[in-house]
């Protein structure tokens, strides 16, 4: 008979254990969508999805990828109660393909959030100097602004995570509320068309769908960290779980009626609309619908956004360090937390160092912050996640055939959610200089690096277990939940 799948339990110092039961379901659901990074999303990759991809289908393309992370998440919610541990992927990964893997794992999810937050801070600094020039303070450099940025990362990191929880919803609030009015403004003016046109499988599946479904898969990208935050969730059984469906069906549910309304705003010629420049096609429909003022607003919106972003990847590498660190994988020290409220702000000092000279190099090299630093990391950090998800996504059944030698519906379907995810991580790495819109070979080769950090994590675990045995049991450990 089946035995009950039990969480392995470890053992935390006091000085290395996150604050407990600070975390609600709406909290963590505001840190996952700010990750996200909606109005990021809607205005600067959903118009070349219209651009170069399926045109008139592209809302069909976001439906598709919602379909794929809800496959996902049913097993998912299932194992998050089994395997607690702030690296979330690096643990379920350990528990299901073992510990070499897992390693090897977490070092790809620890560079590929780093990297997306360096690309985050780029365009960040990129539009609120332009902002800022448009202001008269013509003698503000970007890197200065960047510079700041992480200057606020590092002190919101002192503060109790729901302190950032609460900043994050608000600027998540404004985004979406600003993108929504324009959605409405669209539908009330021009009426509805057929959800037959633009869910029809000549138009979802027609030419372009996998240079739509590179973007789509990517915008779903981050939902890792409802796991990552369950050590600090009031009653993360029950939290963690309605947080992630909630997250998903956010999401999911805000990029296809937006990109259905885009549609309705251009009809089936919204692909060469977009086409005719991507990077101000959202702000026209703006200006178009609702007056100059909202083109302005979303312009200030931006800069929030991307800065939310920011915040909520630093948040999830900061908790990967952590969680190394914890493991005795990275040196113990970056696993201390403050004694008054959990923080750790010791995980997030190496983040911030590698912040700090990323910016100054590029800023240094006279390297434009959009063009040439987010164009660089956003691709490189985005596949990375993405095969993570697809991995974890055959690892959740996995898990289950070790530890219940059976599978149900439930814990079977992540993957047939696998199987779109490796679809849609394949296109990603086959057509990656539409993810980086540039032709740079070096650029273009970046994703080389993943296995390669891969590898490095692998042999470290290798040579942990023949030279550290303890050091090596301790990969991935599972965590008691206070």
């Amino acid at each position: 008979m089946n035995e009950p799948v039990k969480p392995v339990q470890g053992s935390a110092a006091s000085e290395e254990r996150l604050s407990s039961g600070v975390l609600g379901s709406v909290d963590i659901t505001f840190m996952v969508l700010a990750v996200a990074a909606p109005m990021a999303i809607v205005v600067a990759t959903m118009p070349l999805a219209f651009a170069f991809g399926n045109g008139v289908g592209v809302a069909g393309a976001y439906l598709l990828s919602g379909i794929a992370i809800t496959l996902f998440a049913l097993g998912y919610v299932k194992i998050i109660p089994l395997i607690r541990n702030a690296g979330a992927f690096y643990a379920i990964v350990s528990a299901s393909f073992g510990k070499v893997a897992g390693l090897g794992s977490a070092y790809v999810a620890l560079i590929s959030y780093v990297g997306l937050c360096s690309a985050t801070l780029g365009a960040l600094s990129y539009f609120a100097t332009d902002i800022l020039h448009s202001l008269g303070m013509t003698s503000v450099h970007w890197g200065v602004v960047a510079l700041v940025s992480i200057g606020a990362l590092a002190l919101l990191s002192w503060f109790r995570i729901d302190f950032t929880a609460k900043l994050l919803a608000i600027a998540l609030g404004a985004e979406v509320l600003a993108i929504l009015l324009l959605d409405f403004a669209i539908i009330v003016q021009e009426g509805f068309i057929a959800p037959s046109i633009v869910f029809a499988p000549a138009a979802v599946f027609g030419p372009g769908l996998g240079v739509a479904a590179i973007y789509a898969f990517n915008s779903v990208i981050g939902f890792e960290a409802t796991a990552i935050y369950q050590e600090e969730a009031r009653n993360p059984s029950i939290t963690v779980p309605r947080a992630t469906y909630a997250a998903i069906a956010i999401v999911s549910t805000f990029y296809i009626f937006t990109a259905y309304s885009f549609t309705v705003a251009e009809g089936t010629a919204v692909g060469a609309a977009a086409a005719e420049d991507p990077g101000h096609f959202v702000f026209g429909l703006a200006s178009r619908y609702l007056g100059n003022w909202a083109e302005i607003a979303i312009s200030a919106l931006v800069v929030t956004s991307a800065f939310a972003a920011i915040l909520g990847l630093f948040n999830n590498s900061s908790r990967y360090v952590y969680a190394l660190a914890r493991d005795r994988i990275l040196p113990s020290s970056l696993a201390r937390t403050r004694a008054v409220n959990g923080a750790p702000f010791a995980a997030g000092l190496p983040i911030i160092a590698i912040l700090v000279v990323t910016v100054s190099s590029f800023a240094l090299a006279g390297l434009d912050p959009l063009l040439s630093l987010t164009t660089a990391l956003t691709g490189f950090g985005s596949v990375g996640l993405m095969l993570l998800l697809c991995v974890t996504s055959f690892a959740i059944p996995v898990f289950f055939l070790h530890h219940n030698a059976r599978l149900t519906v439930q814990t079977a379907l992540p993957i047939l959610g696998g199987v779109m995810l490796a679809v849609g991580s394949g296109l990603s790495v086959l057509n990656y200089p539409l993810l980086t819109g540039t032709d740079s070979a070096f650029i273009n080769s970046l994703p080389i690096l993943l296995p390669i950090i891969f590898a490095a994590g692998a042999v470290q675990a290798t040579w942990l277990k023949r030279n550290r045995p303890e050091s090596y049991g301790r990969i991935g450990l599972s965590r008691p939940v206070v």
